[in-house]
């Protein structure tokens, strides 16, 4: 038996029939991990459900009104909370979903900065910030008319939606561009256009159903 196993067979943790209504669905088996944490599988997915007094340990960064959290990210925050209720693997892997997905509520927790490529999800945001008034490509494809150029389109941000939030004054929502095949790069969030070195198109289309 690994550690792993050893860890797990420690805990204690007991199964059990759950006649109870989630936000996934019917549970249809339930894994009890301590007094008023319990584990739901449902036909579909699955999650934590805390009663009132233990929905009150999660962090406020974290906790949700109704005391269900998902089995995808949101469980993280039940580790976070209950550490002893989890194996060491376990804690790992829901400190790295905090990190990536919840940065804000990690840096309070650890007390600690995440510094850039640590978080997804904070990386994303300062890009977004630093860029909210720049073009950025929303989609792009190699062109037709132009050999050696990506025709893109663009927009203040990146924002989709067909609306100008916080847009420069008596310019479309969406522009165009051409940009050369080996300056393309759509990097970890998308790319953003240098106005100086991109050229605005207005040509013919390699977008279908487009038009000029």
């Amino acid at each position: 038996m690994g550690f792993q196993q050893r860890q797990l067979a420690g805990l204690g943790r007991s199964s059990t029939l759950a006649l109870r209504s989630t936000p996934w669905g019917q549970s249809q088996h339930a894994v009890v991990y301590g007094p008023g944490v319990v584990f739901h599988h449902t036909a579909s997915h699955g999650g934590f459900e805390l009663t009132a007094d233990r929905n009150t340990g999660i962090h406020h960064l974290l906790r949700s009104d109704n005391g269900f959290y998902e089995e995808d990210c949101a469980w993280a925050a039940v580790a976070a909370a209950f550490p002893e209720l989890f194996t060491d693997l376990e804690r790992r892997n829901a400190d790295e979903i905090l990190k990536k997905v919840y940065p804000d509520a990690w840096e309070a927790i650890h007390g600690a900065t995440l510094e850039r490529g640590q978080s997804r999800a904070k990386d994303r945001r300062s890009f977004d910030a630093e860029n909210a008034e720049r073009w950025v490509v929303i989609a792009a494809i190699l062109s037709t008319q132009n050999s050696g150029f990506v025709e893109c389109i663009a927009t203040l941000g990146g924002r989709r939606g067909g609306k100008s939030i916080g847009g420069r004054s008596g310019e479309p929502v969406e522009r165009r561009f051409l940009v050369a095949e080996d300056r393309y790069d759509i990097g970890e969030f998308g790319y953003v256009i240098d106005e100086e070195q991109d050229q605005p198109y207005t040509g013919p289309s390699s977008f279908v159903g487009s038009s000029p």
